[in-house]
């Protein structure tokens, strides 16, 4: 793609990369050119009203700031929250196989001694903690 880039962006490449395009292709080329412009266009458009949006309610908020006695640079840094890791689901089924007790939270791949009990006809509430 970037040597697509180079060509479109250089007069003299383009212009003998096109030599061969009559006039009416050359044409119809041009006005898909200018319809993905005026898109992007439009786009900026659409985004810097959203912007100027912002900035308003920013000056109104500095304004009231100001307007209670306060300064940006008294409020601080306000720590953002931090999620932290959400502690470990609670085991909710439990078996014993060779001495060793198999736990399983419900979520998730069934554990294979939790399936191959359930496939030997026991019901999984049978496991239920």
């Amino acid at each position: 793609m970037s040597e697509f880039l180079e060509i479109l962006t250089h007069a003299r490449r383009l212009k003998a990369s096109v030599k061969d395009l009559s006039v009416d292709e050359l044409k119809d080329v041009y006005g898909k050119l200018d319809k993905i412009i005026a898109g992007r266009e439009e786009e900026a458009n659409a985004e810097a009203e959203v912007n100027a949006g912002r900035l308003a309610k920013i000056a109104e908020l500095q304004k009231m700031i100001e307007s209670a006695g306060l300064s940006l640079d008294e409020l601080g840094d306000v720590p953002a929250k931090v999620k932290g890791k959400r502690a470990p689901r609670p085991a909710k089924y439990s078996i014993v196989v060779g001495g060793e007790t198999v736990t399983w939270t419900g979520q998730g791949r069934m554990p294979a001694v939790f399936k191959e009990q359930v496939k030997g006809g026991r019901s999984i509430d049978e496991f239920l903690i």
